[in-house]
């Protein structure tokens, strides 16, 4: 991790993302910019959550640990958000590992300020409702679809998301991160898109996925969207 001594860059990102619309404006003279490159560890579960941090630039990966050393991928964030909501209000120790998928900028507020001076702050605590609405939907929403639904089904519907206007999916994500995300492996992820493109539902060319039959795809999407990587 390498800290950002850049207030002009800090204030770029504050105003890009709305920051100061979630704490009064004397918080941010506490505000830290921290860097992470790409595979660097940046929490790690079981430890104090020594700062509130908010994601301004780049993706990060979260990931539950078992004891007999394995751990499952909850989600991958690339938008802004935020990171320690549940630890913050509860002082406990993170809960969660976080890795930087790519090089990241998050702005690090120490939690021991937030605890003392914040956690009445009207503008704040809505702040952490709304995320914590927010991430705990996408959980129960993504969770119980990966569950219930074959992959044909949880991959159409992470298409259906990520559609553009032009309509094509650009995959920002590699398919290894994308099975993981829907509770699969990187060979069945290869064979279902194959059989969507054998029904000509699709067409792959690398990282850019053409819809050819939208309606069909909506179909077997069952109107219940995956929340993006």
């Amino acid at each position: 991790m390498k800290r950002i001594w850049d207030n002009n860059l800090i204030s770029y990102y504050i105003v890009k993302h709305n920051i100061e619309n979630m704490f009064d404006k004397d918080i941010f003279k506490y505000a830290q910019l921290h860097f992470y490159e790409r595979n660097e560890y940046i929490l790690e579960a079981e430890s104090n959550l020594e700062y509130y941090y908010l994601l301004v630039d780049g993706k990060i990966k979260i990931s539950y640990p078992f004891e007999n050393g394995k751990s499952m991928l909850l989600k991958f964030y690339k938008d802004f958000n935020s990171i320690g909501d549940l630890e913050l209000l509860k002082n406990i120790p993170t809960l969660c590992g976080i890795d930087a998928v790519e090089d990241t900028y998050l702005i690090a507020i120490p939690s021991d300020v937030l605890r003392e001076k914040y956690l009445n702050n009207l503008k704040f605590l809505h702040h952490l409702i709304d995320s914590l609405s927010d991430k705990l939907y996408a959980t129960i929403n993504n969770s119980s679809y990966n569950f219930v639904y074959p992959l044909i089904n949880r991959l159409s519907s992470y298409l259906v998301e990520h559609i553009t206007d032009k309509n094509y999916v650009v995959l920002n994500s590699s398919f290894i991160e994308i099975a993981q995300f829907l509770g699969t492996t990187y060979r069945h992820l290869n064979r279902t898109f194959k059989e969507l493109e054998l029904k000509s539902i699709i067409k792959c060319e690398d990282k850019k996925i053409y819809i050819l039959d939208e309606d069909k795809l909506r179909e077997l999407s069952k109107n219940l969207y995956i929340k993006p990587l």
